[in-house]
């Protein structure tokens, strides 16, 4: 082997192959329409509920500022990973540079991150909203939400900047085929040639802070929500407050699900085959659901879409 081949392999100087959905398929002409659907459903369900938010005034509210950052998040999310796969399999390119893939993992990582502390933060707006109602408005002002939305971008790009360094520096000298549908730290760590059972320690570490403190915070509040609900003398204020936070629990449990299962969930219970589908279902679906979720079971929301809707009559 001379000098430019070893330093290939082990630099990662040469492409990847992305192996992705369509190889698993036996029809991947009709999984691309599939997912061509989906992605803008996901996009269009996305942009109507952020158009939504920032046009009507009644829905400029904490809660639904944190709704439209979630819609962004899941607009990045389904655009980072969805076209090109389209992409590559209508011009029957299967490769991704080295660099595209650092940037794809980072923006991934990024933005998961982010949702976790997010959903966080939407958790504690419900306490605030739900348990101490008069001094809400004080509690949670403007500039707080922005420091929260803030600092959920923030986290959430530290952990892909320290995830994406370690991965992409292991030497790659086995097989360049990715078994997956984008560059995910799990999938990417497969082909290193050196030991990276210190760094899935690490990350496994990493991925427990990163989710303990969301949860602590989710668990809590919505702990202090539960008794706050249960003491209602009112049955409106009982079913509106049950009806708002079960929506966002339901998104915490679809979003953490997968990524427990994918970061946390040891090795030996994972098959490629299993790995595709949980990150089809988070990565791709997630974003269409989200939108359904918040809004059909949302009267305000329904509410605006019907009042966009309703064209006056010209006499």
């Amino acid at each position: 082997m001379n000098s430019t081949t070893w330093l290939a392999n082990h630099t990662g100087g040469s492409d990847f192959i992305l192996l992705g959905l369509f190889s698993q398929s036996k029809h991947p002409a009709l999984l691309c329409v599939v997912i061509f659907v989906i992605f803008l459903m996901a996009l269009t369900g996305n942009a109507i509920l952020i158009l939504l938010i920032l046009s009507n005034a009644h829905l400029h509210t904490p809660m639904y500022f944190f709704i439209s950052q979630l819609s962004v998040m899941d607009v990045m999310y389904i655009f980072v990973t969805v076209p090109k796969m389209l992409m590559d399999q209508v011009m029957g390119v299967k490769k991704i540079s080295v660099p595209e893939c650092g940037i794809q993992m980072f923006l991934y990582v990024t933005l998961a991150g982010s949702e976790f502390f997010l959903l966080a933060a939407m958790a504690y707006d419900r306490y605030l909203a739900v348990c101490h109602p008069l001094r809400y408005p004080v509690l949670m002002n403007y500039r707080i939400c922005l420091f929260l939305a803030s600092g959920c971008w923030f986290l959430g790009s530290v952990d892909g900047f320290m995830l994406t360094t370690i991965t992409m520096t292991f030497p790659f000298c086995r097989s360049r085929e990715i078994h997956h549908f984008f560059c995910e730290v799990p999938a990417i760590m497969k082909l290193s040639c050196s030991d990276t059972s210190l760094i899935e320690r690490l990350m496994y570490l990493c991925c427990v802070l990163m989710l303990l403190i969301p949860v602590t915070v989710i668990s809590s509040s919505y702990s202090f929500i539960l008794l706050t609900i249960h003491r209602m003398n009112s049955a409106e204020g009982r079913k509106k407050a049950f009806t708002t936070c079960s929506s966002h629990m339901t998104v915490v449990f679809l979003f953490y699900g997968a990524t427990i299962y994918t970061y946390m969930i040891p090795n030996s219970y994972h098959t490629p085959e299993k790995d595709l589908v949980v990150s089809f279902f988070y990565t791709i679906l997630t974003p269409v659901l989200n939108p359904l979720i918040y809004s059909l079971r949302n009267k305000d929301v329904t509410g605006a879409v019907k009042k966009m809707l309703n064209v006056e009559p010209v006499f």
